[in-house]
Parts: C-alpha cells; sequence; structure tokens
C-alpha cells in the first residue's frame, strides 16, 4: 500500500514557475514507477511525465516537454514536478500516481493503482 499527498500548488502568472512535491507512505517507495497527471475541467485526466523506479528513465508528454521535469528522491520517498515557462493551458488539478509496473502503458491512468488527492494549479494570462 501507497499513499500520496501532493503539495506546491498555487496561482503563477504566464512564464512563471511552480515546484510540485509527492511525499510517499511505505518503504517499498523506491520499487514503484511514479507519474504526474493533471485534469482540467471538463477534461479527461492526461499524462503529463513519469520516473522509473531508479530515477534514471524519465518521460514526457510532448505538450511539457522542455518545460517540465520530473526527479525523485528514494531516501525521502518524495517525486517532484518542476514546471518552468508556464501557460494558461497548464491550468489543471496536477496527481500524482503510483504502480509497480506499467510496460509501455504508462501514460495510462488505468495502470496506476494508487493516487494522490491533487493539488490545483493556476496560470493566469
Amino acid at each position: 500500500q501507497v499513499q500520496l499527498v501532493e503539495s506546491g500548488g498555487g496561482a503563477v502568472q504566464a512564464g512563471g514557475s511552480l515546484r510540485l512535491s509527492c511525499a510517499a507512505s511505505g518503504r517499498t517507495f523506491g520499487s514503484y514507477v511514479m507519474a504526474w497527471f493533471r485534469q482540467a475541467p471538463g477534461k479527461e485526466r492526461e499524462f503529463v511525465a513519469d520516473v522509473t523506479w531508479s530515477g534514471d528513465n524519465t518521460y514526457y508528454a510532448d505538450s511539457v516537454k522542455g518545460r517540465f521535469s520530473i526527479s525523485r528522491d528514494n531516501a525521502k520517498n518524495t517525486v517532484y514536478l518542476q514546471m518552468s515557462t508556464l501557460k494558461p493551458e497548464d491550468t489543471a488539478v496536477y496527481y500524482c500516481a503510483a504502480t509497480v509496473q506499467c510496460g509501455v502503458s504508462c501514460y495510462s491512468p488505468a495502470v496506476y493503482n494508487y493516487w494522490g488527492q491533487g493539488t490545483q494549479v493556476t496560470v493566469s494570462s
């Protein structure tokens, strides 16, 4: 069992930056693939980024590539999402998620077993 708690959301102007954190409980954090998803009002939840258990491999949605960076600190049971050059279209509730394995489907919310409660990010123009 893993419990996830996000923090770091807020309101920022376009071009600004935010850093989200996701603190995980459980002693097996290091064995999970961790990801960030987001969901805007009236839209489906979409993949943002994921990081493998070791932190060596990261993957990003095309919409955030070059602007967002995902990382993890297994000693602190925490995964981060550094967001830069934010745009109004980045406005959404951001969720942290965990799964033991996702194969080639790491972009799909369906393969993740554990979710945080979400943190709101609002980017104004």
